[in-house]
């Protein structure tokens, strides 16, 4: 999948429309483990993210099916691992699978050797799946600096964690041209609906109409002001029943527009890279003096 046989039209400025790139994160237990082993001993904190691949996927399957909705799912190598079904059920409905970790720990916890351990691991849990990942999601969208060389020189195209725009453009590395999607937390279901007393996650639980015509409002928004809408959620979260209804009524409220495409990341990764408009720029690192910022 690395390489673009085909470019759909993404959004920029000087096109028509707009694009949602629907993106769905399946961490599993990875979110919960990442914060400490010792919660693999807690029986409804691992029953909260088993209600993942059990009842959560097969909704969003039919929800995405229901409108003939490509999405793009980044999962953790030790969720593949722990539930191929799911895995399996997301590839025989024809959604792309991205390289989301192995083990949901952020690259910037991590020195060097390991956080190139972690990509790895990563990629050899989905290439037992036959999966060729196209990009990447830092979890917690936590990349370094290092993050999106290390994307670009393992062959993938796209990252999708940084957020300095709002619309898809080339990030320039050592490696060659990287496309970047970029998020942002405001269209993320994590601050909306993360819930666990231990470990902490979040106090979130908010009412899944309100988080919808949120969405929607900032979609209308991107269409006034052209630029890429990265939507993101989770399974444990949004595989919920009322937030699933929310999240129909956005998909249904975004076609009401009339002018909005739904497109997986690779998709607008192809288009972002073979179009001469698409904005180039070259991240360089923050140096900070310790004598203004010490370390504490």
């Amino acid at each position: 999948m690395p390489h673009c046989d085909q470019v759909t039209n993404a959004s920029t400025p000087g096109n028509a429309g707009t694009v949602v790139v629907l993106t769905i994160a399946l961490d599993g237990e990875t979110p919960v483990l990442a914060a400490g082993r010792r919660y693999a001993e807690h029986a409804m904190v691992m029953s909260h993210q088993a209600f993942e691949p059990h009842v959560a996927v097969p909704r969003l399957l039919d929800l995405l099916a229901a409108y003939s909705v490509p999405a793009t799912f980044f999962i953790p190598g030790f969720a593949a691992e722990r539930s191929p079904a799911m895995v399996e059920a997301v590839l025989a409905a024809g959604h792309e699978v991205a390289h989301h970790s192995y083990s949901h720990r952020p690259p910037t916890s991590l020195s060097e050797a390991d956080d190139r351990r972690e990509f790895e691991r990563g990629l050899e849990a989905l290439d037992r799946f036959g999966i060729t990942p196209a990009g990447y999601r830092a979890p917690m969208w936590s990349a370094s600096w290092r993050t999106p060389e290390l994307v670009r020189e393992y062959g993938m195209i796209y990252d999708s964690s940084l957020m300095d725009d709002d619309k898809a453009y080339v990030l320039q590395t050592s490696h060659g041209d990287l496309a970047e999607i970029p998020p942002h937390w405001s269209l993320d279901d994590w601050e909306q609906y993360a819930y666990l007393p231990a470990p902490h996650l979040g106090y979130h639980i908010n009412n899944p109409l309100a988080v919808s015509a949120m969405w929607t409002s900032e979609l209308a928004a991107t269409r006034r002001y052209g630029g890429t809408f990265v939507l993101t959620g989770h399974g444990f979260l949004s595989g919920r029943a009322g937030r699933i209804e929310g999240l129909r009524q956005f998909i249904e409220s975004a076609l009401e527009f009339g002018d909005v495409k739904f497109r997986n990341a690779y998709d607008v990764a192809c288009a972002a890279l073979s179009d001469v408009a698409t904005e180039r720029k070259k991240h360089e690192r923050v140096d900070v003096d310790s004598a203004i910022y010490p370390d504490w």
